[in-house]
C-alpha cells in the first residue's frame, strides 16, 4: 500500500510534518511548572515504547509527511538506550533535534554529533544558581551552564527555553536578552500555560506584551529588530541590532500561533496527541503491537484537531479548569 501524504493534514487545511517523541516520563529535576510537588503515576515500563517500537512508528509518521522530528521527555537523555534510539532515527530522511535540561550533555555530546543533530533546546528558567535550585529542587546550576557552552564551543545551533513566572524570574528578562550580545544564542520566552498539577494561574503569568514592554523600555526602538518568522513559528522573533543572537516569544495563551501549527506530539508510551492543550489521546502503540495499521488511527486524530487550543478560543476559556485540568501533566506529555 502506498503510504499517503494526506493522513496528516486537518480540516483547516494544516500540514503537520513535525513529530515531537517523548522518550520517558522521568527527569532529573523536578521543575514545578512541568511536574506535580507530589510527582506522577509513571507509566509501567513494559508500556512504554522500545527503541525498535520509536523507530518503526517514527517510520510511519515520516512515509506519511513528516521530515522534522524532536526527541523530548521528562528528560531524553535519561534513557539508557538513547545512543541506540539516535543511531536508528539518525538513518531517516529527517532533521533530527532534542530538548534537554542540559544535565547530561556531555555525556552524549558524541553520539549527537554522530547522529548529525545539530539543533539543540535547552531548558533554563534562570540566570542565578540559588533560583534554579527553588525551581528544579537541585543543585545542576554550574553543569548546566557549562554543557551551554559545550555546545556552543562546538558549533550546535542551540535555543534556551525560558517559561517567565511573575514573581519568579520575570525581572531576568533583559539579563537573558543580554546573553545574545556575544553568544550565538536564540532565547526562547515561553508564557507559562496550565497542566496537570502546575497550579497554574493566569495571574502567574508574563505576557508577550508584558516582555515587549520591558523590552521597549531598555533598549532604543531603533535597535529592536522584528525579524522575519518561521512559515510555522511558534515563537515571533526579534533582535537587539548588533548583538550575536536573537529572542523570541511563545505566546500560547495570549497570541496562539494555531493557524499555522504544524506538530504532532507521540508520548513515551505510544499516544498521539494532536494538540499541547488536548484532553483528548489516540493510543498508537496497542494496535501497532497486535500488528495492525495505525494510518487510520493517526488520520483520524488530525482528523479532529480543533482550530484553536483544543476548542479553547479564549483566555477566560483557559481560566477554566474543567477545560484542561485533564490534560496531563507536563513531563508525562513531552515539550
Amino acid at each position: 500500500m502506498t503510504p499517503s501524504k494526506t493522513i496528516l493534514t486537518d480540516d483547516f487545511g494544516r500540514k503537520h510534518n513535525y513529530l515531537r517523541i517523548s522518550l520517558l516520563e522521568k527527569c532529573n529535576l523536578r521543575c514545578t511548572y512541568c511536574m506535580p510537588a507530589d510527582g506522577i503515576a509513571l507509566s509501567p515500563k513494559a508500556s512504554l515504547m522500545t527503541a525498535d517500537e520509536i523507530f518503526a512508528l517514527a517510520q510511519t509518521f515520516v512515509e506519511n509527511g513528516v521530515d522534522k522530528i524532536r526527541l523530548t521527555g521528562g528528560e531524553p537523555l535519561l534513557r539508557k538506550d538513547f545512543p541506540e534510539i539516535v543511531s536508528k532515527l539518525s538513518t531517516l530522511e529527517i532533521s533530527l533535534s532534542i530538548t534537554t535540561n542540559g544535565i547530561l550533555i556531555d555525556r552524549h555530546i558524541d553520539i549527537l554529533k554522530q547522529s548529525n543533530i545539530k539543533k539543540i533546546n535547552l531548558s533554563l528558567d534562570t540566570l542565578i544558581a540559588s533560583k534554579f535550585h527553588s525551581i528544579t529542587l537541585r543543585n545542576q546550576f554550574e553543569k548546566v551552564i557549562d554543557n551551554l557552552h559545550l555546545l556552543l564551543n562546538n558549533n550546535f545551533q542551540v535555543k534556551v527555553n525560558v517559561v517567565l513566572m511573575k514573581g519568579f524570574n520575570e525581572n531576568e528578562i533583559i539579563d537573558f536578552i543580554k546573553l545574545t550580545e556575544f553568544l550565538p544564542l536564540s532565547i526562547r520566552f515561553i508564557e507559562f500555560m496550565p497542566f496537570a498539577g502546575n497550579e497554574w494561574d493566569r495571574s502567574k503569568m508574563v505576557s508577550q506584551n508584558e516582555i515587549l514592554s520591558q523590552v521597549e523600555e531598555s533598549f532604543s526602538l531603533d535597535k529592536i529588530q522584528k525579524l522575519e518568522d518561521e512559515k510555522h513559528f511558534t515563537a515571533r522573533t526579534y533582535k537587539i541590532k548588533g548583538f550575536q543572537g536573537d529572542f523570541g516569544i511563545i505566546s500560547s495563551i495570549t497570541n496562539p500561533f494555531c493557524d499555522g501549527c504544524n506538530r504532532i506530539r507521540l508520548t513515551a508510551n505510544g499516544k498521539i496527541k494532536n494538540c499541547l492543550f488536548s484532553n483528548f489521546e489516540t493510543d498508537l502503540l496497542t494496535p501497532f503491537r497486535n500488528g495492525e495499521s495505525i494510518t487510520d488511527l493517526i488520520s483520524e486524530s488530525i482528523k479532529n484537531k480543533k482550530k484553536v487550543r483544543a476548542g479553547m478560543v479564549t483566555v477566560s476559556e483557559i481560566d477554566n479548569p474543567e477545560l484542561h485540568l485533564g490534560n496531563r501533566s507536563m513531563i508525562a506529555i513531552g515539550g
